[in-house]
């Protein structure tokens, strides 16, 4: 016998797509949005990397790498991948209890996962994550990145921050007497100017007006395009620098950026291990799936480019995944906040994400030795801003007008996600998720009397007849128990629109009561789907009609 399994997914990028009918036009284009990408993804590739507890270069080579595979392999034309500020929570406990050398053994391995899924054409299962889990977790993410950067923002002294919530609090309470008000004072200036930068240079602001009276006009409009990140990396590592602040920085805590490519390393593989990894595992690839998927479809709404493959951008994030732990690199997805960049600079094609990556590396490659006078409050304050842009916040606001199943889902994702983990939070969100859709399904499917006489019972049946709504047909049962023997009772089925073997059960069990007391049982108006069920299990041939 042989099984008609669904054809596996092409391995098509879109880049392929791309190229044709490429021009000058479009490559001026993607260079412009590649490098100005390339520059906004400098602070937040090291930001990223320091808040998960990795050395900032391991941000910075996941960018550069992942960031050219997925553009260069996925199934989207102007997503930018690379480190991402949902994964800063999971890869920080996962170094906490596990270590670096496991980390990317569970990167590597959510890649191979990440791939499958492509390969199997299970993109659009991503797609049935409720929006309420989603939007929980991701303020619960929000609200622990913010958390974790408290100690650079305040400059306290404290050697490694714990891993979970109230550890956090209770190590950041402890240390408040060793506030740093240089630290405080440059992290609050970077928040500051991040929330400014880009009202300032809004086409509708008093200040952009002031200045179109000079002739210096065109010299400010190229300082305008400046992303504020990088605005004030620049000017406040100066600042520092220029007064000698004695605030801790990359060079003091790691020691400085190396200049070169990273080796590439295999590292210790056991089984004893990787069976240790699981959880890990599923939680890296799971949040990859969901974190790409959904960037790819805010880049369809935002860009006039093709509608982005599901599949193959999973494959593309499986290669990446697989590659980068190799280079010293941490996880990768797609990213928000520089794929909006990328379409908001014109960006044409996956030309601009490539040219994104080779930007990056030329900036690392030649002015490294550079970042080492960079304040770690500063790049808290970068972090802070992420954070607040990240969370949802006004969904809390709006809970009013929602049902108390989608208050429950969001509250308790959001809650469970700070206190607990992020991969307990997606189970519990899940889990309510599909028991509350039970009980929705169940509370629509209904049997309704419709005609008594006292030889027969009519009833129609509304909805989907399943597991969770088996129960409702002990009543006729019960009916059947007090009638007078050889009692027929007709299921009017036109409105059953489903019916899964729990519900085929409930309906023998009809059957029997009624044949135990000399009684018929019939069907009438079944759908394609409850007659199919019912015609191959062999219960047609029992009724006394189907039709």
């Amino acid at each position: 016998m042989s099984l008609n399994l669904p054809p596996l997914a092409s391995f098509r990028p879109r880049l392929l797509a791309d190229l044709r009918g490429y021009n000058r036009e479009r490559l001026g284009k993607d260079m412009g949005a590649g490098a100005t990408v390339g520059i906004v993804a400098l602070p937040l590739a090291m930001a990223f990397a320091i808040a998960s507890g990795l050395k900032p270069e391991a941000g910075l080579w996941t960018a550069i790498i992942a960031g050219f595979l997925i553009s260069a392999l996925g199934g989207t034309s102007v997503q930018i991948g690379g480190p991402a500020g949902a994964f800063i929570v999971i890869v920080y406990g996962i170094v906490e209890r596990y270590g670096v050398a496991n980390l990317l053994i569970a990167t590597a391995s959510a890649g191979v996962l990440l791939f499958l899924l492509g390969l199997f054409r299970l993109g659009t299962l991503v797609r049935y994550v409720p929006v309420s889990v989603v939007i929980g977790f991701t303020n619960g993410i929000a609200v622990l990145i913010a958390l974790s950067q408290v100690r650079d923002w305040l400059g306290l002294d404290i050697a490694k921050m714990p891993g979970d919530f109230f550890s956090q609090i209770g190590a950041l309470a402890h240390h408040l007497d060793s506030f740093n008000p240089y630290a405080f004072g440059l992290g609050t200036l970077c928040i500051l100017g991040l929330f400014i930068w880009p009202r300032l240079w809004a086409v509708d602001s008093q200040f952009r007006r002031q200045l179109a009276q000079y002739d210096t006009v065109s010299a400010l409009k190229a300082t305008s395009r400046l992303p504020a990140p990088v605005v004030a990396l620049i000017t406040l590592s100066l600042a520092s620098w220029a007064l000698s602040m004695p605030v801790e920085t990359i060079g003091t805590r790691f020691g400085g950026i190396p200049q070169g490519v990273p080796a590439f390393e295999l590292p210790d593989f056991s089984w004893e291990t990787a069976r240790l990894l699981v959880t890990p595992t599923l939680t890296i690839a799971l949040l990859g799936a969901i974190e790409s998927l959904l960037c790819a479809r805010v880049a369809d709404q935002l860009s006039d480019t093709p509608k982005h493959d599901p599949n193959q951008e999973l494959m593309a994030q499986g290669v990446a995944n697989v590659v980068v732990p190799f280079f010293g690199g941490m996880p990768a997805t797609g990213t928000i906040a520089r794929t909006v960049t990328n379409i908001r600079s014109g960006a044409t094609s996956a030309v601009a994400g490539i040219v994104h990556a080779a930007t990056l590396a030329a900036v690392v490659l030649i002015a490294a030795p550079l970042a080492q006078h960079i304040p770690l409050a500063v790049l808290a304050g970068v972090l802070l801003f992420v954070a607040w842009n990240m969370g949802e916040w006004r969904e809390f606001g709006r809970l009013k007008h929602f049902t108390n199943h989608y208050r429950l889902m969001m509250v308790s994702t959001f809650l469970v996600t700070i206190i607990f983990d992020l991969t307990v939070a997606v189970e519990l969100g899940l889990v309510l998720a599909c028991l509350l859709f039970v009980r929705r399904q169940s509370a629509i499917f209904r049997v309704d009397p419709v005609a008594r006489t006292e030889h027969q019972l009519t009833y129609r049946l509304y909805g989907s007849l399943f597991f969770g709504a088996a129960a409702k047909l002990d009543p006729i049962v019960a009916e059947v128990e007090r009638a007078e023997p050889g009692l027929r009772v007709m299921l009017d089925a036109t409105q059953l629109i489903s019916l899964d073997t729990t519900g085929l059960d409930a309906l023998e069990q009809v059957h029997k009561a009624l044949e135990k007391r000399g009684g018929r049982l019939g069907m009438v108006g079944l759908n394609e789907q409850p007659r199919s069920l019912i015609e191959r299990s062999g219960f047609a041939q029992r009724l006394d009609t189907c039709q």
